[in-house]
C-alpha cells in the first residue's frame, strides 16, 4: 500500500527559532514560582517535610520518615537530592535550598525533549515530502524547527504549570521518562549515550517512587527496539534489560513496591485529559490522524507508546493527575509533528482563542491585583477578605515591573503574530505557549502574596504556636493526620510528632487533630482534654482540636 507524507514543508517554513526567544521562554516559565513563597500545602509540603528530616539526621536515608511514618510512596532519590542541597546550602532558606535542584530537573526535562524530537525528526520516515524541482526543507534545519515546537507544546501545557515547580517525586519520574524518550529517540545516531540514558532513565524511575511504571516503559522499550531497523535501537535491548535488572533488585532490597489501583470514574478522566493536556492532546491527536500510515515509524511508536502507557497509569490509579503529567512530554513531541499538516484556518483558530483566552485572564489577573492593593475596585476587594480576612498584600515593586514586563511582552507578541505573517512551522504553538507563560508569570509575582497566604500553612503554624508547648518540652501526637500537617509541625515548626501510634498509646503529652464539621466529632480517649480549638479562614469546615 502505498503511504501519503502529509508534510509538505518549503525550506521557508523552517526558519528556526531564535535561540535567545525559545531560552527566554523557558526562562520565564522555569523560575517564576520558585522564589519568595513556602512549601505549599499536600505534595509540596509533604516532601520538603522527609527532606528536612533527613537533612536533620531525624529519619534513616534508606527509609526517610515523618512523624515516625515511613514515605507511602517509596521515592527516595527526590528526597536525598533535597536533603543534600539543604545540608549544602545552610546559608538559605530551607525550603528554597531544597527547590534548586528541581529548578535543575525541569530544565533538564526541556532540553531532552527538545533533544528527542530533534533526533525522531532525522529519521526518514518523518521526512517531509520532496519536491519535483528541489526546494524541501532541509533534514537538519527541520528536524530543529519541530524541536523548538515540542518545546512549545511542553510549555504550553496546561497540567505542567503547577506540578513542575514543585519539589515532589514526581519531578524527577518526569525526567525519567523524558530520558527513556530521549534514549530511544538517538539510539541510531548516539549509540553510546542511548545505553546510558536507557538504563538510567528505569533506575530514575525506581528510585523516584514509579518502579512498576519503571518496568512497564522497560518492556514497551525493547518491544520497540525489537522490531526495528536500525541497529543502534536493537543494541538497545541490553540496557533496556540492565535497567529493568536493577530496577527489580532496588525495587525489592529497597522495599520500592508500590501498588495504587482505583477503578477511574470514565466522566472525570475525560474532563482530567481535556484540560491538563491541552493544546498537546489535542494536537498528537491530529498527528496520530494525519499520519496515520505511520504509526510503525519511530518518530510516532516511540512518543505514542510512552504517551498510550502513562494516561493507562492515570487510568489504573483513579484518574491520578500526577501519573498523567507522565505522558506530556511523548504529547509534546506527538504535538510537533502535527506542525507540518496544519491548514491556515486551523492556525488562525488556535491564534484567536489564544488571544482572547490568554487576554481575558491577563486582565483578571489584573484588576484583582489592583483590587489587592487598593481600594478602587472595592467589590473585588471585598471578594478576597471574604476567603482571607486576616490577609494583606505588602506592595513589591520588582513584583509589578515583572508583571508589567511580561504584559507588554505578551501585547507585543500578539501584535507581532497577528500583524505579520509567518511560515515558521512553530508559528502555531508561539501564542498557547506565550499566554501560558505570561499568566503563570503574572500569577507567580502580582498574585503570589495571597497565593503563598493561601497555600502555605504559617498562618496555622503561627496560631499552633501560641498554643502547643516549646518544641524542648516533649512530642506532639499526630495520629492518622494528613502528612502535610505532620510536615508543619515536624519540619517547620521543628517539634517532635508522633503519628504512628493512636492516642491512646502514644507517649506524647500533646496532640493535634483534625475535626471535619460535616462529620460527627471523636469522643477523645481517657485522659485526654481539649484545650484549644482553632480554625483557618480557607479550610471553612475543619477544625484544628489541640
Amino acid at each position: 500500500m502505498t503511504r501519503i507524507n502529509p508534510a509538505i514543508v518549503s525550506q521557508a517554513g523552517v526558519r528556526p527559532l531564535a535561540r535567545w526567544a525559545l531560552l527566554l521562554v523557558c526562562a520565564a516559565y522555569l523560575l517564576p514560582g520558585q522564589f519568595g513563597r513556602d512549601a505549599w500545602r499536600h505534595a509540596d509540603l509533604i516532601a520538603f517535610g522527609f527532606m528536612s528530616n533527613l537533612a536533620q539526621g531525624q529519619s534513616a536515608w534508606l527509609q526517610p520518615q515523618l512523624g515516625a511514618v515511613a514515605t507511602p510512596d517509596g521515592a527516595l532519590l527526590p528526597y536525598w537530592l533535597g536533603a543534600l542541597f539543604i545540608k549544602a546550602l545552610p546559608f538559605l532558606e530551607p525550603a528554597l535550598a531544597a527547590r534548586l535542584p528541581f529548578i535543575g530537573i525541569l530544565a533538564l526535562v526541556m532540553g531532552l525533549v527538545w533533544y528527542a524530537c530533534f533526533h525522531l525528526a532525522r529519521t526518514d520516515a518523518a521526512q517531509p515530502l520532496s519536491f519535483a524541482f528541489g526546494g524541501e526543507a532541509g533534514t537538519v534545519d527541520y528536524a530543529r524547527t519541530l524541536a523548538d515546537g515540542a518545546v512549545l507544546a511542553l510549555v504550553a501545557s496546561l497540567g505542567l504549570a503547577s506540578l513542575a515547580h514543585e519539589t515532589t517525586p514526581e519531578l524527577v519520574q518526569l525526567l525519567a521518562v523524558s530520558l527513556w524518550l530521549y534514549a530511544l529517540a538517538c539510539a541510531p545516531f548516539r549509540t553510546h549515550k542511548a545505553q546510558w540514558a536507557a538504563a538510567g532513565a528505569l533506575v530514575l524511575l525506581a528510585l523516584s517512587g514509579a518502579a512498576q511504571f519503571s518496568m512497564v516503559l522497560g518492556i514497551g522499550g525493547l518491544l520497540i527496539c525489537q522490531f526495528s531497523s536500525f541497529v543502534g535501537a536493537r543494541q538497545l535491548r541490553l540496557s533496556l534489560g540492565l535497567g529493568l535488572a536493577l530496577t527489580v533488585l532496588l525495587a525489592q532490597v529497597l522495599d520500592l513496591w508500590q501498588w495504587r489501583v482505583l477503578a477511574p470514574e470514565p466522566g472525570s478522566l475525560l474532563r482530567l485529559l481535556a484540560w491538563f493536556t491541552w493544546p498537546t492532546a489535542a494536537l498528537a491527536a491530529w498527528t496520530l490522524w494525519r499520519w496515520r500510515s505511520y504509526l510503525g515509524n519511530r518518530h510516532l511508536s516511540i512518543p505514542l507508546t510512552l504517551a498510550l502507557l502513562a494516561i493507562t497509569s492515570s487510568a489504573a490509579m483513579g484518574g491520578y493527575d500526577r501519573a498523567l503529567l507522565l505522558a506530556l512530554p511523548a504529547l509534546a513531541v506527538m504535538a510537533s509533528f502535527a506542525l507540518p499538516t496544519l491548514n491556515r484556518s486551523f492556525s488562525a483558530m488556535v491564534d484567536w482563542f489564544s488571544v482572547f483566552a490568554f487576554s481575558l485572564l491577563a486582565l483578571f489577573v489584573w484588576l484583582y491585583y489592583v483590587a489587592i492593593q487598593t481600594n478602587w475596585l472595592p467589590r473585588l476587594t471585598a471578594n478576597v477578605l471574604k476567603l482571607s480576612p486576616d490577609f494583606s498584600a505588602p506592595f513589591d515593586l520588582i513584583a509589578l515591573l515583572l508583571g508589567t514586563s511580561g504584559t507588554v511582552a505578551w501585547v507585543l507578541l500578539v501584535r507581532w503574530r497577528t500583524s505579520r505573517q509567518r511560515s515558521a512551522l512553530w508559528r502555531s504553538l508561539v501564542l498557547p505557549a506565550g499566554g501560558t507563560v505570561v499568566i503563570w508569570l503574572l500569577l507567580m509575582t502580582l498574585w503570589l502574596p495571597p497565593i503563598n497566604h493561601a497555600f502555605s500553612h504559617q498562618r496555622l503554624l503561627g496560631m499552633l504556636r501560641t498554643v502547643l508547648p516549646d518544641p524542648q518540652a516533649g512530642c506532639v501526637a499526630a495520629p492518622g493526620q494528613n502528612l502535610s500537617l505532620v510536615a508543619t509541625l515536624e519540619a517547620q515548626g521543628g517539634w517532635q510528632v508522633r503519628a504512628d501510634l493512636p492516642l491512646s498509646t502514644t507517649p506524647c503529652g500533646w496532640a493535634l487533630r483534625v475535626v471535619n464539621l460535616r462529620q460527627a466529632d471523636e469522643a477523645l480517649p481517657a485522659g485526654w482534654s481539649l484545650k484549644a480549638t482553632l480554625t483557618r479562614q480557607p479550610e471553612r469546615n475543619r477544625r484544628y482540636q489541640v
